[in-house]
């Protein structure tokens, strides 16, 4: 039997009572692979076992030639022991080498574009959710293994990275934060004089900016800011990396890129936006003095002592451990989707973007679970 084709020929005949030789001829390569994978998958189901594979007058044999003889023996279902590959020409046992023929695994056929609609879409999102989960666990459990390696051996943690974070993130957003508590605090203070000045009550707007501030927008102010600010630049610093192979540039030289990249950032945050939201409050607490002294006809003496009566200890340290809160979850998120980051050039702006959307969410989140919280405890 035999076929006829623009490139390439096969014939088949018996083998002396013991199966069937498959003899091929011409050109087994790219632009006649799925052609002769197609005749010969059809052919050679009704053929008797064993099949030897006679390549003696191929002219041309490429990786896309092997592959074919590979899914004939796999689609076939060709025991190992009755698929034999006879005779191939010096110069393409190279070629052959390259493919495992006693590889169990079948290469799969690319079916074509699948099919969109809603359920093949939500399934996409569910696997793809499922996968950033799994992700996220595995990425807090490398930070905590790495903490505890810090804990364990001090001089692991890479002071000078940490020191320059702390720079980054701290010095050089104060003026940033300074300039928009001061703002608010001025406003607030503005608002609630319009109100209590009809009842005679302008020493009060000193504890609504204090209280204000310490307990909730100084905290969540600076964190949004330092989202923007510091969280992006993490991702997008990250993702560079990650996309330039760097990172598994350091798996190879055997260092950890948790401890290396992730451990500073959260170590330079959670010491820096608590300092942040101090300066914050602070500042909030002048705007409010300086409405008060301008428009109210307060002294300074009286409304900083106001402030002071107003303020509790717990008040501060609620706030300030709010602070902490946030600092973790910023550093955290923005290194996770730096860490996640795939693809061009492109999906450093996907991280940056990620990273503030995320984390702004989760700092309302969260304070909102603080708010919780406080209801109960009074």
């Amino acid at each position: 039997m035999k076929k006829t084709a623009s490139a390439w020929n096969y014939e088949i005949k018996e083998n002396e009572g013991s199966g069937n030789i498959v003899r091929l001829s011409g050109r087994l390569s790219i632009d006649t692979a799925a052609e002769c994978l197609k005749q010969l998958t059809s052919e050679l189901k009704k053929t008797a076992l064993p099949i030897y594979f006679d390549l003696t007058d191929i002219s041309m044999l490429d990786d896309y030639g092997a592959l074919v003889l590979f899914e004939l023996k796999h689609a076939l279902k060709i025991p190992d022991a009755e698929f034999r590959i006879i005779n191939p020409p010096e110069a393409y046992k190279k070629t052959l080498s390259l493919v495992n023929f006693d590889f169990d695994e079948r290469c799969s056929v690319n079916g074509g574009r699948m099919r969109s609609n809603i359920i093949v879409e939500f399934g996409a999102a569910a696997i793809e959710a499922l996968a950033g989960i799994r992700f996220m666990i595995a990425f807090i459990g490398a930070i905590a293994l790495s903490a505890i390696e810090v804990i364990k051996r001090p001089r692991s943690l890479r002071g000078q990275d940490t020191v320059t974070y702390m720079k980054t993130t701290g010095v050089d957003a104060l003026p940033v934060v300074a300039l928009i508590s001061f703002l608010l605090g001025l406003i607030i203070a503005f608002m609630s004089s319009l109100q209590l000045q009809q009842f005679g009550a302008n020493i009060y707007v000193a504890s609504l900016v204090a209280m204000a501030m310490v307990s909730e927008l100084g905290p969540i102010m600076t964190a949004i800011v330092v989202a923007g600010r510091t969280g992006s630049a993490y991702a997008a610093e990250i993702a560079t990396m990650k996309i330039s192979e760097e990172i598994d540039a350091l798996f190879s030289m055997g260092f950890n890129p948790t401890l290396f990249l992730v451990i500073p950032r959260l170590l330079a945050s959670f010491i820096t936006i608590p300092l942040l939201t101090a300066f914050a409050n602070i500042f909030g607490i002048a705007g409010g003095l300086l409405i008060g002294i301008t428009l109210l006809d307060l002294t300074a003496g009286a409304y900083i002592t106001q402030t002071i009566d107003a303020l509790t200890v717990f008040e501060l340290i609620w706030g300030l451990m709010k602070s902490c809160v946030f600092a973790i979850l910023i550093a955290g998120v923005g290194c996770l989707k730096g860490f996640q980051a795939k693809g061009g050039a492109s999906a450093v702006g996907h991280a940056a973007t990620a990273a503030v959307v995320n984390s702004i969410f989760l700092i309302i989140l969260f304070d909102s679970m603080f708010a919780i919280i406080r209801s109960y405890i009074g």
